[in-house]
């Protein structure tokens, strides 16, 4: 079953690592970017490999069966 999480962004961007841990899928900034290395986080359709990669308002990631949409 998949996941929907709609993240309200308060600043012009987060580094995706951030994001991760901000709405719960990582446990910790290290835990988030151990997901990203290992290739596991995509970012509008695409496998993001840079840790700290600028999320901005209208992009969607996915980890696993989880989406995060950035408002």
């Amino acid at each position: 079953m998949s996941q929907n999480i709609q993240f309200e962004l308060s600043t012009e961007y987060i580094e995706l690592c951030n994001l991760l841990k901000l709405v719960g899928i990582a446990d910790s900034g290290g835990r988030g970017k151990a997901m990203v290395a290992e290739g596991s986080v995509q970012v509008d359709g695409v496998v993001e490999s840079r840790k700290t990669a600028k999320i901005r308002r209208g992009q969607t990631i996915l980890v696993g069966n989880q989406t995060i949409s950035v408002k």
